[in-house]
């Protein structure tokens, strides 16, 4: 076996994407944190990896531009994250080398939501109001969002062949898990309207349409577009992204009284501790309880 860190970076991604059944784009980016890890540091050898070493890439990473100033503490973290994988992948190759255990975390702050308001999200759901196919698809991937709090990468994954007799549908998303999503009343309606008139033989349920796309499959950014512009045409001045829908049907649930595990199942959270950054926007009752007992005897 190869004892170099370009080889071995080059079976770790391998592993990655046959093995651990990562995504494509999760082996990308992997690549991309392990490739400028491995450049800056210079190190070849295994054995060369050293506390001082991470030291270092991390002081370089934290005057790296970011998108405002300095890069994130966050975005920090992606590369920490992809390199404390990479040596626990050599740990169990046997391959001696500097221990995960070594690598810890910047701390961040608590994750912001991009939230919108009922008005706002009502407003959203009605700015695709015409019956052309374009208009049509963008009713039924809104809608579709904000049923089932589909992640935008699971939506385009979705094909147009989603059985329409039930109310729920399989989806395949991180981690290669399958979780159950349901379908509510105005999200089939449209999915059914946009279908019947679709003329196409694409596989895809969402495509794009004009001279350049000939009902190829949406991607992601097709679909991040499709949203803004339909917050723009709503009037809502704050960003709107596919997440927000995402974000928008988790507050929804909770806002309506669901427990959180059941939520963290429909949004397909491995940890519970991701569905919890929710409940702070949702706890409605503790401003009412400081409302009528704070401050009483002053």
């Amino acid at each position: 076996m190869a004892q170099d860190l370009k080889s071995l970076k080059t079976q770790f991604l391998e592993y990655l994407e046959i093995e651990k059944g990562r995504s494509v784009k999760t082996v990308e980016n992997y690549d991309h944190y392990l490739t400028r890890f491995l450049e800056h540091t210079k190190a070849t050898s295994p054995s060369k990896l050293s506390e001082t070493l991470v030291r270092e890439f991390r002081m370089w990473l934290n005057r790296q531009p970011g998108t405002a100033g300095d890069m994130k503490k966050k975005t920090q973290n992606y590369y920490l994250i992809a390199l404390r994988a990479f040596l626990k992948y050599l740990r169990k190759l046997s391959i001696e080398s500097l221990s995960p255990e070594k690598i810890e975390l910047a701390k961040v702050g608590g994750r912001d939501l991009d939230l919108i308001t009922a008005d706002e999200l009502n407003r959203l759901m009605k700015s695709p109001a015409g019956d052309s196919l374009n208009e049509l698809r963008d009713r039924a991937i809104l809608e579709l969002l904000f049923s089932t709090g589909l992640r935008v990468s699971e939506l385009c994954s979705l094909n147009a062949d989603i059985d329409l007799t039930r109310d729920e549908f399989s989806v395949r998303g991180k981690g290669d898990k399958v979780r159950v999503v349901f379908l509510s009343p105005s999200a089939k309606k449209a999915i059914v309207e946009y279908l019947k008139k679709r003329g196409d033989m694409g596989e895809a349920l969402f495509v794009g349409y004009g001279a350049s796309q000939d009902a190829a499959r949406l991607t992601s950014r097709s679909i991040e577009r499709i949203v803004k512009q339909h917050a723009v045409k709503a009037g809502i001045t704050r960003k709107v992204t596919p997440h927000t829908l995402r974000h928008s049907f988790a507050t929804d649930l909770l806002d309506g009284g669901a427990d959180l595990r059941s939520v963290q199942a429909l949004l397909g959270h491995a940890n519970i501790a991701t569905t919890q950054v929710y409940t702070h926007v949702t706890d409605k009752h503790l401003r009412e309880i400081h409302k009528n007992f704070h401050g009483k005897r002053r």
